[in-house]
This record gives C-alpha cells, sequence and structure tokens, in this order.
C-alpha cells in the first residue's frame, strides 16, 4: 500500500515535461467554473474526426486526470494516448476530461475521509460533475445523454472514484473503466455500499496488474467484483475482470488497458 500511496503524491503536483506538445487536432480545452469545489476546472474535450462532417449524436467519456490523457507535456509519468487510441479504430465517442486539483486531487477523488491520509471530497466532485459539466457539455455539443451512453473512467484514486459514481448516480454513468482502484483508501465504506444496494446494472470493466506493487489491489478488486456479482442477474455479462501479467501501477498499464476496455463497454 505504501508504495502505491506514493504514485498517489506524484500526481499531487502536475511537473510540465520540456517537450513538444502531442495532443491531436481534435483535442481542445475550455474552463468552466466549479462552485462545489469553489474553484474552476479546465476540461480537455476530445472530438471524433467525424464530428465536424455529421449531424449525429455521440455517446460521452468522464475520464479524471486529464493532464495524462492526451499530452506528454503535461503529463507525469507519460500519457494514456486517448486521441491516438480513439482515431486508430475510428471510434464514434467524446472524451471530457477534468484536470485534477493538483494539491486537491485526494480531496477530490476519494469519497471518505481516511484516518491517516484525509480526504473525501468526491461527492462535491461528482456533483460538479453531474449537475454543472454535463448538462453544459449536453447542452454545447451534440451528445447522447441516457446512462447507458454515458460513461465514467479513472485509474487508482480515479477508479476508485468512478466506482463510488455507479454507486451514488446509477442513472447517470451506465458504464465505468475501473482501473487500479484504489479500494483501501475506503474499503470498508465502499464494501458496505455494494452490500446494501438491491442491485446493480452500471457495466464496469475492472483493470489491474499483478505487480502494482500491494497484493491489496488484486485481492479488493476481486472482492469487490464478486460482491458486484450478487447484485446481477447471473444471465447478464455486465463485468469484465482483468488482471494484467507483470502489469504495474502507471500509464503504460492504463494506456495499453484502455482500448480493449473501451471496445467492450461500447
Amino acid at each position: 500500500m505504501k508504495s502505491i500511496f506514493t504514485f498517489f503524491l506524484f500526481f499531487i503536483f502536475t511537473i510540465v515535461i520540456a517537450q513538444q506538445n502531442t495532443a491531436s487536432e481534435q483535442v481542445s480545452t475550455f474552463t468552466i467554473d466549479a462552485t462545489q469545489l469553489k474553484s474552476s476546472k479546465k476540461i480537455w474535450l476530445y472530438l471524433p474526426k467525424s464530428y465536424a462532417s455529421s449531424t449525429k449524436r455521440y455517446p460521452v467519456i468522464y475520464m479524471h486526470d486529464a493532464q495524462n490523457l492526451f499530452d506528454a507535456k503535461t503529463s507525469y509519468a507519460g500519457e494514456w494516448n486517448i486521441d491516438e487510441t480513439l482515431d486508430s479504430i475510428h471510434a464514434q465517442v467524446i472524451i471530457i476530461g477534468i484536470e485534477h486539483g493538483g494539491d486537491k486531487r485526494m480531496e477530490e477523488l476519494t469519497p471518505f475521509k481516511h484516518e491517516k491520509y484525509g480526504g473525501g471530497n468526491a461527492n462535491n466532485y461528482l456533483d460538479f460533475i453531474v449537475t454543472t459539466l454535463k448538462p453544459y457539455v449536453d447542452k454545447t455539443y451534440r451528445t447522447k445523454t441516457s446512462s447507458k451512453n454515458t460513461a465514467i473512467f479513472g485509474s487508482s484514486l480515479g477508479g476508485l472514484v468512478s466506482f463510488y459514481a455507479a454507486l451514488q448516480y446509477p442513472e447517470v454513468f451506465g458504464k465505468v473503466g475501473c482501473f487500479s482502484p484504489a479500494f483501501w483508501f475506503n474499503r470498508k465504506e465502499i464494501t458496505a455500499m455494494t452490500e446494501n444496494i438491491t442491485s446493480f446494472k452500471t457495466k464496469v470493466y475492472f483493470l489491474c496488474g499483478d505487480n502494482e506493487g500491494d497484493d491489496d489491489v488484486i485481492r479488493d478488486l476481486n472482492s469487490i467484483e464478486s460482491l458486484v456479482n450478487t447484485k446481477r442477474c447471473e444471465c447478464k455479462k455486465w463485468n469484465k475482470k482483468v488482471i494484467v501479467k507483470r502489469g504495474q501501477h502507471n500509464e503504460k498499464l492504463w494506456r495499453e488497458g484502455f482500448k480493449k476496455a473501451y471496445l467492450w463497454l461500447f
């Protein structure tokens, strides 16, 4: 756990690497007030190549830690190559990347306060996404607004808060990319919440590596995934779990896992 937590701290301040921008021309940014967080948020927007020449509507994926999604220059330890990956498969989807809050990242992405590390402001963060950001996106861009066309993706603490979003807002997020989730941070509370729901209809793609630095990642992922299965009809294949051999807790694992997760969920 300590080694994983050390990795979390790498994200506290974004380090800008001296290199050229790598984001494609389909990627742009805008800023929006986040009154729930008493701040503003920089948002990264990816539109598919077909967007400008069509009139159709597109599903949307909301993703955390936007600094690491599209551009090597703003990433800490390498980008996810989201734009290049989606372009390569001609994906018909809009990506909304939400920049993490620097030294507020841990607070924003954790549902409950940890006795040692603090945090616990995810309710306000998700309220910003659901009641401020999503309505703006749906009004401004041609989106498919239903839950089956709305996903939320993240890794590490972002994986934790993405799963929590499915518990809190099942009517909003019908699909989740849950990569290397830091369930240990709020293990007791997340387990209790999952136990107490009557049904779980959100599709979830669970991903982690078998060399992430702590066995808790796999153990917690297996535990939550098994618990989710007790809340589903056995006839529905709404979960997929992938454990990557020699996979580590880093952008490489998540970058290489994104394409398969997207194709399975959509």
